[in-house]
């Protein structure tokens, strides 16, 4: 069976092109003039790769690399070996990154798979309104209505719904569905994600479950990226909106009238109920949960597996189950396992047997 390479470099740089992309410095004997054709990490790179390290744990790999070069950090140049140019800069992978950028920029966004413009598969609703240069693939749906700006891709499989707007150079992943909802320039929808469904909402009592209709919109900015299987619901009297900027990782789910500020990170797995309000620069870490109504102010940040059921005041770190400032946290946690470990020794050794 063939090997597929999936993504190849386009072109090379030399060292002298890295130097002035990244500002590192060449710290050790080489030819500026060198060609760099690919990245690597530092067990699998070759002659002509640039690799990265920042952590110690990773310097016995850097001792056995191939790379033709390696970003560094200054007190880790000493550790490159012989015939390796060490790249000396404060931040390795923050070089690494823009090597890959500038050498794999097929990488930052998916391809048609088919050739561009508008398949003959695909199912567009005579009163929908899509600008010159849109592609949209084989069993694609688009739903009167709906408008679509240039650049726009939209996936096999995915289907957006009556009324909505998508604007330029949008990619809308295979088998994406977006309805009831307005998304700006540049959104990236990856593979499976549902946007604008109806929210979680029942009207409970002994007699059953009345359904509350949800009668809002999803709002998503310029420059968001969603990742596959996340679900955005729409808002249920108000709208659900993500700012600018912010990037939601995979199999995440928002919840109705929830409000995201710009540039938030948001990892794998989290869950935010419906009326949270995440303010700017808000990272939540994977598996957390925030409760509805919750806010967390610009800048807090949530470690993973945590659950936020009060508010989280600007700046502020908090972890735990309930959050609480993170400091506190790691006392409580290291208190609890000194008292564990104390009960251990105190207890008589036919109670630790059974």
């Amino acid at each position: 069976m063939a090997d597929p390479v999936f993504f190849a470099p386009e072109g090379s740089l030399s060292l002298d092109d890295l130097v002035a992309l990244t500002g590192a410095r060449i710290a050790s004997a080489g030819d500026g003039s060198l060609r760099i054709g690919g990245v690597a990490p530092l067990d699998e790179a070759g002659a002509g790769d640039v690799t990265f390290v920042e952590g110690p744990r990773y310097l016995p790999l850097l001792a056995a690399t191939q790379a033709a070069a390696c970003f560094v950090v200054p007190r880790h140049v000493a550790s490159v070996p012989a015939g390796v140019i060490a790249l000396e800069t404060a931040k390795p992978h923050d070089a690494y990154v823009a090597v890959l950028r500038r050498l794999y920029p097929a990488a930052l966004s998916p391809a048609p798979l088919f050739s561009p413009g508008i398949s003959p598969a695909a199912h567009i609703h005579p009163e929908a309104r899509l600008e010159d240069g849109v592609t949209v693939e084989p069993g694609a749906v688009v739903g009167a209505g709906a408008e679509i700006g240039r650049g726009t891709i939209l996936a096999p499989g995915c289907v957006i719904g009556p009324g909505v707007r998508i604007g330029r150079d949008c990619r809308i992943g295979a088998g994406a569905t977006v309805t009831h909802a307005l998304l700006g320039n540049r959104v990236f929808l990856h593979p499976g994600v549902r946007i604008g469904q109806d929210g979680f909402g029942y009207l409970m009592s002994a007699r059953g479950h009345q359904k509350v209709p949800q009668v809002g919109r999803v709002v998503i900015q310029d420059d968001v990226e969603i990742g596959a299987n996340t679900t955005v619901d729409r808002g249920a009297n108000r709208d659900t909106v993500i700012g600018e900027g912010t990037k939601i990782d995979n199999q995440v789910q928002i919840g109705h009238n929830v409000v995201i500020g710009r540039h938030c990170v948001i990892v794998s797995q989290v869950g935010i109920s419906g009326s949270a309000t995440l303010g700017d620069f808000v990272v939540i870490g994977g598996q957390a949960g925030v409760i509805g109504h919750a806010r967390v102010g610009n800048g807090g940040q949530v470690a993973a597996t945590s659950s936020v059921k009060d508010d989280v005041p600007p700046g502020g770190r908090y972890g735990g189950t309930p959050a609480r400032p993170i400091k506190e946290w790691y006392r409580e946690e290291l208190a609890l396992r000194r008292l564990a470990l104390r009960e251990l020794k105190s207890a008589p050794r036919d109670e630790e047997e059974s």
